[in-house]
C-alpha cells in the first residue's frame, strides 16, 4: 500500500538499488530454504545479508525495524532469542552493520557529521538521570544493584540507540517519507488483525496463540487487540502515533484525500479493537492536538458520517465488552481494581521522604506474595518515574517535554516532512503528558520506538537539513 506520494526510483542511486532487490530476492530464497532444510541455516543467511544492506544503505536499518516492530516486539525474551525480545535482536544486528558501513566509509574519507541539536541537552540530562542515576543511588545507599535492577535500565538505553540511529540515517526528505510509510504501513495491518482478533477471526486467533498470547483461551483472546504487541494498550498507542503520522502527511498534500480517508478508517477501526480505556483516551488527546493545528471542513467532514457509523459496528464488540464491565458485582473493571490495590498495598507503602528524593529501584516489578500471580507491576507513569530516580527523574523529563513541546510547536509549521514528524511528535508528547497520570506510556514497547526515532528527525539542527536538501 502507498501511503505517502514518492518516486521510489528517486530514493536510492541505480547501485543501491540493484542492493535492495537482491537483498529482497534473499529473503525469498531464506524463507524457502528455511522451510526446507531448518531455520539455523537461512537465519546466518539472513543476518549477514542485513549486515551489507544495512551497511551500503543506513536508512534501511531504521525502515527494517520499524516494519518488524510491531510483528516482534510482543514475544517473550528467550522464546526466539536467547535473553532478549527478537526486536532487540535485530535492532543490534542492524546497527551493527551501520557501524561497519560508517567505518567503512571512514576509511574512504568520507566525513561523519553529528553536530549538536536543539534537543540533545535536555535528552542527555533524562537519559542520564534515567539510566545512571539509579544504580549510583543504590550503592549511596549501600545496595548492590541487580541484575533485574541493570536489565530495567536497557528500555532507555535501547531509545537511545534508536533516537542516534535515525539521527544519522533517516536524513533527506525521501527518506522519512518512507519511514513514515512503514509505520503507517505496518500500523494498518496491526489495526486489521486488532479487528479481526476482537471479531473471533479463527486464523488470527490461532496465529496470535502461537507466539504472542498462547496463554490465553480464544475467548479471552477475542476480548481485546492486543494484536501481535500482545499488549492493547501497546497496540492502541501504535495506531495513534500512526494516525498523528498520517494526518501532518495529509495536511501537507503528501497523502492523497481517499487514501488518507481509508487508511486512517482503518486505523480508528483498530484503535477501537483495543477495547482499552487509555488507548480511547490517548486517541482523544491526540485528536485534540490535531484538530487544533488543522481545523477540518465541516461540510467535508459531514461526508464521513458513514464511515464513522461503518468503524463504531466495527469496534463495537470491543467497546461493548469494556462497557459491560461497569455496574456489576465491582461497579467498575475488576482490572481497575487490581491496579489501585497494587498501588495502596504494594508501593505507596514504600514511598517515604528517601524515595522521594533518591529513588526506590532501578526495576519497579516486585515479587507477588500470592500463589496465583508471579509479578507485581507499578502502572502509573509518574509514579515510575519517581520510583525509579526520585525527583530527579519526574524534574528531568520536565525539561525534556518544555523543550520538546517548545521545538515541536514551531516546527509543525514546517511544510515538509520534518512538520509532519514534528505533528506527530506533539501529539504523541501530549499523550505521554497526560496519560501517564494512569499509565505507563513513554516506554512502552513499539510507542517509544516510535516516538524516540521521530525526535531523532525534530532534533536534527536546521543547518543539517539544509546541507542534506
Amino acid at each position: 500500500m502507498t501511503v505517502l506520494r514518492e518516486d521510489p526510483a528517486r530514493l536510492l542511486d541505480p547501485a543501491d538499488r540493484r542492493l535492495v532487490a537482491a537483498a529482497a530476492g534473499t529473503v525469498c530464497v531464506v524463507a524457502a530454504a528455511g522451510a526446507l532444510v531448518g531455520p539455523v541455516a537461512p537465519a546466518v543467511a539472513a543476518a549477514l545479508g542485513l549486515l551489507v544492506l544495512t551497511a551500503r544503505v543506513p536508512a534501511a536499518a531504521t525502515w527494517i525495524y520499524l516494519g518488524a516492530l510491531p510483528f516482534l516486539s510482543g514475544i517473550d525474551r528467550g522464546r526466539l532469542v536467547p535473553l532478549v525480545r527478537p526486536n532487540e535482536a535485530l535492532l543490534v544486528l542492524l546497527v551493527a552493520g551501520v557501524l561497519a558501513g560508517a567505518y567503512l566509509r571512514r576509511l574512504r574519507g568520507v566525513p561523519l557529521r553529528l553536530r549538536f541539536g536543539p534537543l540533545d541537552a535536555p535528552l542527555a540530562l533524562f537519559l542520564v538521570v534515567g539510566t545512571v542515576w539509579p544504580p549510583v543511588s543504590l550503592l549511596l545507599r549501600g545496595h548492590d544493584p541487580s541484575a533485574g535492577d541493570l536489565a530495567a535500565l536497557l528500555p532507555l538505553v535501547k531509545l537511545t540507540g534508536l533516537l542516534l540511529l535515525a539521527r544519522t540515517t533517516v536524513v533527506t526528505p525521501s527518506q522519512r517519507r518512507w519511514l513514515f510509510r512503514v509505520v503507517v504501513g505496518s500500523a494498518v495491518v496491526v489495526a486489521v488483525v486488532a479487528v479481526l482478533q476482537t471479531l473471533g477471526f479463527p486464523p488470527v486467533l490461532h496465529l496470535l496463540g502461537t507466539l504472542w498470547t498462547s496463554s490465553e483461551s480464544p475467548v479471552d483472546m477475542s476480548e481485546r487487540g492486543t494484536t501481535m504487541f500482545a499488549s492493547s494498550i501497546a497496540t492502541g498507542d501504535h495506531l495513534v502515533l500512526a494516525v498523528a503520522l498520517l494526518v501532518g502527511a495529509a495536511a501537507r498534500g503528501m497523502v492523497g484525500r481517499r487514501t488518507a480517508v481509508a487508511t486512517g478508517a482503518v486505523l480508528a477501526a483498530g484503535i477501537l479493537a483495543t477495547g482499552q480505556f487509555s488507548s480511547w483516551a490517548a486517541a482523544a488527546v491526540a485528536g485534540v492536538v490535531l484538530v487544533r493545528r488543522y481545523p477540518p471542513r465541516w461540510p467535508r467532514a459531514s461526508r464521513l458520517v458513514p464511515a464513522v457509523l461503518l468503524l463504531v459496528a466495527v469496534g463495537a464488540p470491543a467497546v461493548l465488552t469494556r462497557l459491560s464491565e461497569f455496574g456489576g458485582e465491582f461497579g467498575v473493571p475488576r482490572s481497575w481494581l487490581g491496579r489501585w490495590d497494587n498501588l495502596t498495598s504494594f508501593y505507596l507503602p514504600r514511598i517515604d521522604l528517601s524515595a522521594v528524593l533518591l529513588g526506590i529501584s532501578p526495576n519497579s516489578v516486585l515479587p507477588a506474595p500470592e500463589t496465583w500471580r508471579e509479578q507485581i507491576y507499578l502502572e502509573f507513569g509518574y509514579l515510575q518515574l519517581l520510583w525509579v530516580g526520585g525527583v530527579a527523574l519526574p524534574a528531568a523529563f520536565a525539561v525534556l517535554s518544555w523543550h520538546v513541546v517548545r521545538r515541536c510547536a514551531v516546527l509543525v509549521h514546517d511544510p515538509g516532512e520534518v512538520g509532519v514528524a514534528a505533528t506527530a511528535v506533539l501529539a504523541a508528547w501530549w499523550v505521554v503528558l497526560i496519560l501517564s497520570v494512569i499509565d505507563i506510556h513513554l516506554t512502552l514497547r513499539g510507542t517509544g520506538d516510535v516516538l524516540f526515532v521521530l525526535l531523532g528527525i525534530v532534533g536534527r539542527p536546521v543547518d543539517d537539513d539544509r546541507v542534506q536538501g
